[in-house]
């Protein structure tokens, strides 16, 4: 299997997400301050901060929820401006610390609505026989592919986590963008998402919030918020010993204490 890289593993020829100056104010208080960003395909990128240091927002004004100034360009393409919807289209998907599946429907029926989100009413309502190829690797891929029948709401935490996270992969997303996907998991489950991650994250940009353990477990890199600016990147270790982020998170105490 071919694993995720620090700096990513295709090149800047590759699917890749260029953030530069961006900048998001609500009522004259700057979120985002003037970040600079670029996210190449195959690294596992996490997103670390403080509380109110900036994470949600930025991903927030990358998938068109809240206004921003500056550029988010996927492969060359301007993210800013379009609608929710188109970004989506492009190939940057999202996920909410809380997971958005329809619990009524089974695994394969979500699975399904999501594969479809491209295709007209009229092929939404024809009645298929066989399932997609992209369904059934996304429930090969997830470990869901026993639970395909099943009713979404009586998964259990984690599986409704993977299962938002195969919604993407069915509508072809190449920019994964995570919030707290392991927020509330078992230990169990915290290790099997980190190895979905690694599953997916070869072929794709993931980046991930922000949690500290897993972040050491799992991270190939790391980018440190606080008060909207970024304030260091690198590897975990590097991250670890930058003096600026030990003193925004413990004062002089050693960030490795924290994660």
């Amino acid at each position: 299997m071919t694993e995720p890289t620090f700096g990513g593993n295709a090149g800047m020829s590759s699917q890749y997400l260029e953030i530069r100056d961006l900048r998001v104010q609500f009522d004259g208080f700057t979120a985002v301050d003037g970040v600079d960003l670029t996210l190449l395909q195959g690294d596992l990128r996490f997103l670390i901060g403080p509380n109110g240091a900036g994470k949600t927002t930025l991903v927030d004004a990358i998938t068109g929820l809240v206004p921003a100034t500056g550029s988010v360009t996927k492969s060359g393409v301007e993210l800013l401006g379009k609608k929710v919807h188109k970004i989506a289209r492009l190939g940057v998907g999202r996920t909410f610390q809380t997971a958005s599946v329809f619990e009524e429907l089974t695994v394969l029926q979500n699975l399904d609505i999501a594969a479809g989100a491209g295709r007209s009413p009229w092929q939404m309502l024809r009645r298929r026989k066989d399932v997609l190829p992209q369904i059934e690797e996304a429930l090969e891929t997830t470990g869901l592919a026993a639970h395909r029948d099943i009713p979404a709401g009586i998964l259990a935490h984690g599986q409704k986590q993977w299962l938002e996270i195969g919604m993407l992969l069915v509508q072809n997303s190449d920019v994964l963008l995570l919030d707290e996907p392991v927020a509330g998991m078992s230990h169990d489950e915290r290790e099997e998402t980190g190895q979905l991650l690694r599953r997916i994250g070869a072929e794709r940009t993931v980046v991930v919030e922000h949690d500290m353990d897993f972040m050491r477990a799992f991270a190939t890199s790391v980018t440190v918020l606080a008060r909207g600016k970024i304030i260091a990147e690198g590897t975990v270790e590097e991250v670890q010993n930058d003096p600026q982020v030990q003193q925004v998170y413990l004062g002089t105490a050693s960030l490795e204490e924290a994660i």
